[in-house]
């Protein structure tokens, strides 16, 4: 499996937006995609703002092609997302998951 790891920055006041949108189009719009495994949203405070963390993951990088298209290395960002954030990453990361521990 795939782990893709993507973030951005934002002002604290506009956090709970974009949780939201996260909940609402994100979350949904990754569940159509053939392949997603799941995806979880990471967020912290800092003396600069606030951070959010979009960890995903997939069982191949076909099934990330498949969302990302051709270049999978390029951040999906929806243009209402972008508007919330003072930056973000224009490239994602991607790691191939060694081994995870049960729950």
């Amino acid at each position: 499996m795939i782990a893709r790891y993507w973030s951005a920055r934002l002002r604290p006041e506009d956090l709970p937006l974009y949780v939201h949108h996260f909940r609402q189009n994100v979350s949904s719009e990754l569940k159509a995609v053939p392949g997603f495994v799941r995806a979880e949203l990471l967020t912290r405070h800092s003396d600069n703002g606030a951070e959010v963390i979009v960890l995903s993951v997939w069982d191949s990088f076909e099934a990330i092609d498949a969302f990302a298209g051709s270049d999978r290395e390029a951040a999906v960002v929806a243009p209402d997302a972008a508007a919330l954030f003072t930056s973000y990453d224009r490239r994602v990361r991607h790691f191939e998951i060694a081994a995870f521990a049960p729950s």
